[in-house]
């Protein structure tokens, strides 16, 4: 079947979700009459039915049920509940392959399995493959990054078909579900960390006489320029920052300020942070 043919549905019109659906839009790995998406906000619904054209319902099952591929975009918390619901409503069953995809934290593969496969003999669940990924928010703009990992129900061309869908959002490594966790502390929760950085630049900009709009253009500008340097160059970001730090300097001294505050092992710890409560959420 090929990927045109194939009907996207897309549980819960979050933020994720959205960029799900509009990047395959965007990119046409789906056109807007092969999407469908649920969700409990009648509001939210309306907004994507608007925005891009999409078919929406408030019915989980249906949307699982009508879809070749499912993306299950839904809060950790909700996982239970939402895949429980599916599992046990008239009708549930796999009458051709079907990809699920879970976008969730923390929420392990054999978890989606014991939800899911409960009820399937062996024959239905080696159909229904699951695929967890963890994707970022600058998917929104076909900027993310995102990890993978799949079950051993996977085919080759469905891995590579998923690899494709989160290609058109960004980049995608495929690795062990064991790092999963990992990827969820650095990348996934990764765009918060810069967005703090970027405020307290902000902040500090102003505080010493900038203008607020001149700050955040030059906070911004800034950034961006240090992530094209060490893309094009390919140099280490610690080589890239004793290129830029002379002895003696402006530099050198807001380095010293952040070395002796611990700036370095608060990152560490607050990535650590994120990947013990990603494992927490998989219990």
């Amino acid at each position: 079947m090929t990927e045109s043919k194939k009907q996207l549905g897309i549980i819960g019109g979050g933020n994720m979700g959205e960029a799900f659906a509009g990047a395959m839009i965007e990119t046409g790995a789906f056109g807007p009459d092969a999407i469908v998406v649920s969700d409990v906000s009648v509001e939210r619904l309306h907004y994507l039915k608007e925005r891009y054209g999409i078919r929406v319902c408030r019915h989980n099952f249906e949307t699982f049920d009508s879809s070749t591929v499912v993306v299950l975009a839904v809060k950790p918390q909700q996982m239970d509940a939402v895949l429980g619901s599916i599992a046990e409503a008239d009708g549930y069953g796999v009458r051709e392959r079907k990809t699920v995809i879970s976008i969730a934290a923390g929420i392990t593969i054999e978890r989606i399995e014991t939800l899911l496969y409960a009820n399937l003999d062996e024959a239905s669940r080696k159909k229904m493959p699951v695929i967890r990924v963890m994707p970022n928010t600058p998917s929104l703009v076909l900027a993310g990054m995102s990890g993978m990992s799949a079950n051993a129900n996977a085919l080759a061309e469905e891995i590579e078909s998923v690899e494709k869908m989160l290609g058109a959002m960004g980049e995608v490594v495929v690795l062990d579900e064991s790092r999963l966790n990992a990827v969820t502390a650095v990348s996934g929760s990764g765009p918060a960390y810069v967005f703090y950085l970027i405020e307290s630049m902000v902040e500090a900009a102003t505080a010493v006489g900038l203008d607020p709009l001149d700050a955040q253009t030059l906070t911004l500008n800034t950034i961006k320029g240090a992530v094209k340097l060490m893309e094009v160059r390919r140099e280490p970001a610690e080589e890239l920052r004793r290129k830029v730090t002379s002895p003696g300097g402006t530099t050198e001294a807001a380095l010293k300020v952040l070395v002796e505050r611990g700036f370095r092992q608060a990152v560490v710890d607050a990535v650590a942070a994120a990947a013990k409560r990603a494992e927490e959420l998989s219990g």
